[in-house]
């Protein structure tokens, strides 16, 4: 059996389950249980508050639950029922590859493997490879590859210490704490050669070779890679390469990134794949475009002969529109690293570095994206305005073309629909609406059927979700109280005084300075007026991490922190510690409006937004990455104008007074305006409106469309 045999998904360690349930341990190592409601419930049924403790982690309950508990359920008529009919679906799932839709609209390029490079993926909280947007984005590509049967497979990093895990002191700073993985605990299984010793591979690193063993992780149909240096034959120094994302420091990133790239590449080969297309989600992975070409010339090509071949059948996508999002290495370390590889493709050190120059303020650089951009034929920002900007921004590495004319495409990202819909509001379009709409999530008619739901039941959906996001943010804050010795401003500030009844406004993102978290507080007096209406009381719920080394976005935490525990706001501004995708799923199901201000044109796309909006939360955002496409007038507001400013102090000003006036005269209004039936009707009309208008364009499903057939066909060989 090839090692890349993707049949063997027998899980690699044991439990001590009962035959009646042994296919648990199938559920627990395949994420196909993330984004299935009822395979969930296969688990939290066995010992609820067990489910809650091991953070919703399979692998781990099964490992501790009692045996007395497991015995019982195999009495439980109710639960073998449930089971039954879960795994039945699952085994459908794994066994219907031939009636996906890839397999139906594309069955030549079934064995032409795409394969797919991020640094992070953001695919479960059980697994904390992921530090944001950019991971949950690519975790949830690797669901809708699945869902769709496209044939790929994905090289990340099993990160040891995963991401930082937040923590906020009374005064308002953050505090990054690191806990190190047991693997043990996690849905990954060790890869092994045909002789059954553990896989790995190396790359040269100045004066010694490093190794890294391989982890598979199994979404549905998909398998994800992930390399580990954390092995006896690296040096102990070596041996943390891996153990966390987004490190600041500059010779451990280069060297990962050697890894992610050089090293995932000859995993991919290790493990018998010899992909027909190589996407790199964002620049991280850019070294993989040198160990492929390489390759050509080591047997017989031309460097040029080589670029070429590797530019043809390689997709880079770009998430970035600010600086600190780029990365790039001072020359000389570059050097360091790379100078043996200078005559391995005929090239002398000009001519290798030309393949990324990049000038800065602070020094000449080789530059990860003018590498993946060079070394790419198909290209794309993640949003039509995010691709205008990509153009404009990179327009020099194309002399003498307009901006227009810049080969870089735009595919406007997507949210696994699967992953991110409140079950109960899953339940409920599923009454409503066509029986197969979870087959057809990307036809617009599919989604007029939202108009069929009552008003009434849609409202009562939207009252229980919000109920159980206060109930979540209670029971955090009574575990703070009597685990974690915080003060008591710190439990009002994490929400222990909100009303599940008031108009509830979230903002959760990455706490960078561009996306403005304090543009709300800008003007404290007339948001303390705005908040304390009476009889129409409104709630803010912030949440979001920067990262440890961004000190600008650390201090903006403490000034949003600082403001929550004021007394004159009554509790009604929150501030929630480490967000991750459980708080996520959350807020943005429980929530009525959903916040997002980013300094135009910054933000990319985002997609907290439409994770919301398919919960029946309404949006308001800047006219900004994907809101610039999805606002129509009617399903939702938008802050400020469609238009850019050279002064961003006028630009502040002018989205503050912006939103505090829609707010004041439009949202709050309508929140509150009952009908005689006691039920937002108007209010009901526009999230109907928002779901109606959204949903079909911006879910993964269209998006993982448009990349094959705008990007990855383009790149595959003529069969």
């Amino acid at each position: 059996m090839s090692v890349n045999d993707s049949s063997d998904l027998a899980p690699p360690n044991s439990f001590d389950l009962p035959r009646r349930l042994r296919r648990l341990a199938d559920l627990a190592y395949n994420l196909w249980w993330t984004w299935n409601s009822d395979a969930d419930r296969t688990f939290r049924f066995l010992d609820p508050e067990l489910w809650e403790a091991t953070y919703h982690n399979p692998v781990r309950l099964l490992r501790s639950i009692e045996r007395e508990r497991l015995m019982a359920a195999t009495k439980d008529r109710y639960y073998l029922d449930f089971y039954d009919n879960v795994i039945q679906a699952y085994d459908s799932y794994m066994a219907g590859g031939e009636n996906t839709w890839f397999a139906r609209h594309h069955p030549e390029h079934l064995k032409q493997p795409i394969a797919y490079f991020s640094t992070e993926f953001g695919l479960h909280e059980t697994l904390p490879i992921y530090a944001g947007g950019l991971g949950v984005l690519s975790g949830d590509y690797l669901k809708e590859a699945s869902d769709l049967g496209m044939p790929l497979v994905s090289i990340g990093f099993l990160y040891t210490q995963g991401y930082f895990a937040q923590r906020i002191t009374e005064d308002g700073w953050q505090e990054a704490n690191y806990h190190t993985l047991s693997f043990s605990d996690l849905p990954v299984h060790p890869v092994h050669d045909e002789r059954g010793e553990t896989l790995t591979v190396s790359v040269d690193l100045p004066g010694r070779e490093i190794s890294a063993c391989l982890w598979r992780v199994q979404i549905g149909r998909v398998a994800l890679y992930l390399l580990d240096t954390n092995i006896e034959s690296n040096q102990p120094s070596d041996r943390g390469l891996s153990a966390r994302l987004y490190t600041s420091d500059m010779e451990l990133r280069i060297s990962q990134e050697i890894l992610l790239g050089l090293g995932g590449v000859r995993a991919l080969r290790a493990l018998g794949y010899n992909p027909a297309v190589w996407h790199m989600n964002e620049g991280h992975s850019a070294f993989s475009t040198i160990e492929r070409a390489r390759e050509l010339t080591a047997g017989g090509c031309t460097f040029q002969e080589a670029l070429e071949k590797v530019k043809t059948s390689t997709v880079f996508t770009t998430h970035t529109s600010v600086p600190a999002g780029q990365d790039e290495f001072p020359l000389w370390l570059i050097d360091k690293y790379f100078q043996p590889y200078y005559s391995q493709l005929n090239l002398n050190r000009q001519e290798f570095i030309d393949l990324a120059f990049n000038q800065q303020h602070w020094g000449d650089t080789f530059s990860m994206i003018v590498l993946a951009l060079r070394m790419s034929e198909q290209r794309n920002g993640v949003s039509e305005l995010h691709g205008h900007v990509a153009r404009k921004m990179w327009s020099h590495l194309w002399p003498g073309k307009s901006i227009d004319a810049v080969p870089i495409q735009y595919i406007t990202n997507g949210i696994h629909i699967g992953t991110w819909i409140a079950r109960r509001l899953k339940h409920l379009c599923s009454r409503y609406m066509d029986p197969d709409w979870l087959e057809r999530l990307d036809e617009p008619e599919i989604w007029d059927g939202i108009e069929r739901i009552p008003d009434k039941d849609l409202w009562e959906v939207r009252r229980h979700l919000k109920r159980k996001l206060i109930a979540y943010m209670r029971e955090r804050v009574r575990l703070q109280w009597t685990t974690a010795k915080v003060q008591p401003v710190q439990v009002v500030a994490s929400g222990v005084l909100l009303d599940p009844y008031a108009l509830t406004i979230g903002f959760a993102r990455r706490f960078a300075t561009y996306k403005r978290a304090n543009l709300l507080l800008r003007d404290p007096k007339r948001l303390l007026e705005l908040i304390n209406r009476p009889g129409m009381p409104v709630q803010v719920i912030f949440a979001g991490k920067a990262h440890p080394a961004d000190e600008p976005g650390k201090l903006l935490i403490q000034e949003v922190y600082r403001q929550v525990k004021r007394p004159e706001f009554g509790g009604r501004l929150v501030f929630l510690e480490d967000y991750d995708m459980n708080l996520a799923r959350y807020l943005i199901q429980g929530v009525d409006v959903w916040l997002n201000t980013p300094r135009r044109p910054n933000e990319a796309s985002g997609t907290s937004g439409q994770k919301a909006a398919i919960n029946g939360v309404l949006n308001f955002s800047v006219l900004d990455g994907w809101w610039l496409e999805g606002y129509n007038g009617r399903n939702g507001w938008a802050i400020g104008k469609d238009q850019d400013y050279e002064d961003s102090e006028a630009q502040d000003n002018a989205d503050a007074e912006s939103l505090y006036q829609i707010l004041e005269e439009q949202i709050i209004p309508l929140y509150y305006d009952r009908s005689a039936d006691d039920l937002p009707s108007e209010w009901l009309g526009w999230t109907k409106e928002s779901i109606r208008s959204l949903a079909p364009h911006f879910n993964m499903r269209r998006m993982a469309k448009e990349y094959f057939s705008a990007m990855y066909l383009p790149a595959l060989p003529e069969s």
